[in-house]
């Protein structure tokens, strides 16, 4: 319920100059490229394949869906993802537009993206220390006893989590399933960089020919229990 609210806001807060993301990763993006190349198409016959590859490694991605415009911002990606490198992913979005005057992030349960050193960053910037001792506690019991979610003056209402076993509650998803049926099943990648370089392409192809608000009609109510 409390991210179809931020879904449904989204325009609304835009307009107020806050903003509001669905973020999540996509983890160990291989670059393969194929030992081959492939048959074309022609009368009669499909395209084929060839079946072997050879492997140039893998990234990860942190990937930004604007939810007020369809637009991916800021993606960020590297070899890893850890608790670092989620934190560094969340300040360069901040730092990405510091006329916003608030954000609002949707992100899931996974474990870094409620960690003591992003707890501990938030609380930086609120300058509550007794707060960030509290939240650092709090992880000798796991997140759960930690604030769910927390106000601040510059991020605002920022790390909403959603529930356990519903990832289709992240719009970012839905884009993430776009990226690798139009581009990463399709492509030969002979380097990381030719990896990290089309998947570029790809968003600002996107962003400027295909991006729009995604219409989400799902409220969070059951006509006979209420809210799910």
């Amino acid at each position: 319920m409390e991210g179809c609210q931020l879904y449904a806001q989204a325009a609304e807060r835009a307009q107020q100059d806050e903003r509001t993301i669905s973020m999540d990763e996509l983890t160990g993006v291989q670059a393969l490229e194929r030992k081959h190349p492939d048959l074309p198409m022609f009368p009669g016959h499909v395209l084929r394949r060839e079946f072997e590859y050879i492997r140039h490694g893998t990234l990860s991605w942190y990937i930004n869906l604007d939810v007020a415009t369809g637009q991916i911002i800021e993606p960020s990606w590297g070899p890893t993802r850890g608790e670092q490198d989620c934190l560094a992913h969340l300040k360069r979005l901040i730092e990405s537009a510091p006329e916003v005057k608030r954000w609002h992030v949707m992100m899931d349960n996974l474990d870094t993206h409620r960690s003591e050193a992003l707890v501990r960053w938030i609380a930086e910037l609120e300058s509550r220390k007794r707060w960030a001792s509290k939240a650092r506690k709090a992880f000798c019991v796991r997140w759960p006893a930690a604030p769910r979610s927390c106000t601040i003056p510059r991020i605002g209402r920022c790390f909403i989590t959603r529930a356990i076993h519903a990832s289709w509650m992240n719009q970012v998803e839905i884009w993430l399933s776009i990226l690798v049926r139009k581009l990463l099943k399709r492509s030969n990648f002979p380097s990381l960089d030719d990896l990290r370089d089309q998947i570029l392409a790809f968003i600002d192809y996107y962003n400027r020919t295909m991006a729009k608000p995604i219409k989400w009609t799902y409220t969070g109510l059951s006509p006979d229990r209420g809210v799910i």
